[in-house]
């Protein structure tokens, strides 16, 4: 298994909003193209305004058509355009468990 780490920046104060939007609009959408999500995060101490999600998949390979069928669907994109003015910053990265880690015990 591999995680796919996502952290977005948001511009100030924006939190709430960005969660309302992605509750509404992203969240069905990705959820069903994407499948395994393991955790959807806000940051309350340390760098504010974040959003952080962690999605599973069995491999880069999967990732990759998955996040390919993801950026082909029209409700994705629609709800993409209503985000991008929110977000200051993104980054992500791929984590891969180490052996003792209950994803890799699996």
């Amino acid at each position: 298994m591999i995680v796919d780490e996502r952290i977005y920046t948001l511009m100030g104060g924006k939190t709430k909003e960005y969660l309302a939007l992605y509750e509404e609009k992203g969240l069905a959408v990705q959820t069903r193209i994407l499948g395994n999500m393991l955790g959807y995060y806000f940051t309350e101490i340390g760098p504010l305004n974040q959003i952080v999600h962690l999605w599973g998949y069995e491999s880069f390979e999967e990732r990759t058509r998955r996040r390919a069928e993801l950026m082909q669907a029209p409700e994705w994109q629609e709800y993409v355009v209503l985000i991008r003015p929110l977000l200051q910053h993104q980054e992500n990265k791929i984590l891969i468990p180490a052996s003792f880690s209950p994803q890799a015990l699996k």
